[in-house]
């Protein structure tokens, strides 16, 4: 496979947070493993979803499942359901209807299979010593078949949350027509126009540690319950982060396996959608502009007197107000 050809190469000599060298395969990935797990906690809070429905009701769309058939890479890696996506690409059409009963099913009885809840982790390359554990994100290989259900799920909620105009304008990030270049060019528009009228403009970048890593799952559930969705859609989210377990693989070497209490997985195809319902309401009771890229934070604002100053300050305790009560982490190194 592909990661496993690449991966030595990355973590050829590594250190844990102590400096010291390892050299042992199963070591280096425990020494992995324990690093992502330390943000996780014991937090549980998970949202009670009611039996009465009051969202948008969801029903399983079959060109969306025939679409992502479509697009299954060849190198998708084999997980523990051991259903490969080679496999699903080459019967196509034939199984379509399989996967969309089998969705029926995990929707209606609000259970997922353990299989799909296993996580096999990667560590990728962020950027500086190659050797630091601390540099590396982790990136979650999972079900094929699970990530099907997802596609299908993630574009229900970008329906109902463009219907009902709840995403924050400002996100520039995991959305259709949105990029990090279009976050950029707005940035830069508003400060050229602010030049242009001759007044300037005050900003701060902020940088949030592990951003996807710390999101609290019952505070995520109950952000998203209040955006419209169908209770069943939220029941079967509940049970794709509930009880999840992961092992780290580094060089065709797995580390123990972790029970997962707390983030949105990177890799899978709703993590992505789940932060940005996380950081939703970050703009609340702010004044200054924020422009987000999923956890990458550009707050500012025009500056004419000193009264505007004072308002951005304020904007930037609200800031991190937010932080605290959201549990996420602004690395100042970064920020």
């Amino acid at each position: 496979m592909l990661w496993n050809t690449v991966l030595p190469k990355l973590v050829f000599n590594t250190k844990d947070c102590n400096g010291r060298i390892i050299t042992d395969g199963i070591e280096k990935a425990n020494t992995f493993n324990f690093y992502y797990s330390t943000v996780f906690s014991n937090e549980g809070n998970f949202l009670r979803i009611q039996g009465e429905n009051t969202g948008d009701p969801f029903t399983t769309n079959i060109k969306t499942i025939r679409r992502r058939i479509k697009a299954i890479g060849k190198n998708k890696s084999v997980v523990p359901d051991r259903v490969s996506g080679e496999i699903l690409k080459l019967v196509g059409e034939a199984m379509i209807p399989y996967l969309a009963r089998l969705l029926d099913i995990t929707m209606n009885n609000g259970t997922l299979p353990g299989d799909w809840k296993t996580d096999t982790v990667i560590p990728i390359h962020k950027g500086g010593d190659r050797s630091l554990v601390t540099n590396y994100r982790p990136v979650s290989l999972t079900s094929v078949v699970c990530k099907q259900m997802e596609h299908v799920i993630a574009s229900y909620i970008r329906q109902v949350w463009d219907k009902n105009d709840w995403l924050y304008e400002c996100q520039h990030g995991f959305r259709p027509g949105y990029s990090c270049e279009s976050q950029v060019i707005t940035v830069c528009q508003d400060i050229a126009d602010s030049l242009d009228n001759g007044d300037k403009t005050d900003a701060v970048i902020v940088d949030f540690s592990k951003g996807f890593d710390l999101v609290p799952h019952g505070r995520l559930l109950t952000k998203i319950a209040n955006s419209g969705v169908d209770s069943r859609v939220m029941v079967w989210i509940r049970e794709f982060l509930l009880g999840h377990t992961q092992r780290v693989r580094v060089g065709g070497k797995l580390s123990e396996e972790v029970r997962v209490t707390l983030g949105v997985p990177q890799g899978s195809v709703l993590g992505p959608l789940l932060f940005l319902a996380y950081v939703n309401d970050i703009w609340r009771n702010m004044e200054s502009t924020i422009r987000l890229f999923a956890d990458d934070c550009v707050i500012y604002r025009k500056i004419i007197n000193n009264a505007h100053i004072e308002n951005f300050q304020k904007n930037l305790d609200r800031l991190v107000e937010w932080a605290v009560e959201n549990a996420m982490k602004i690395n100042p190194s970064k920020s």
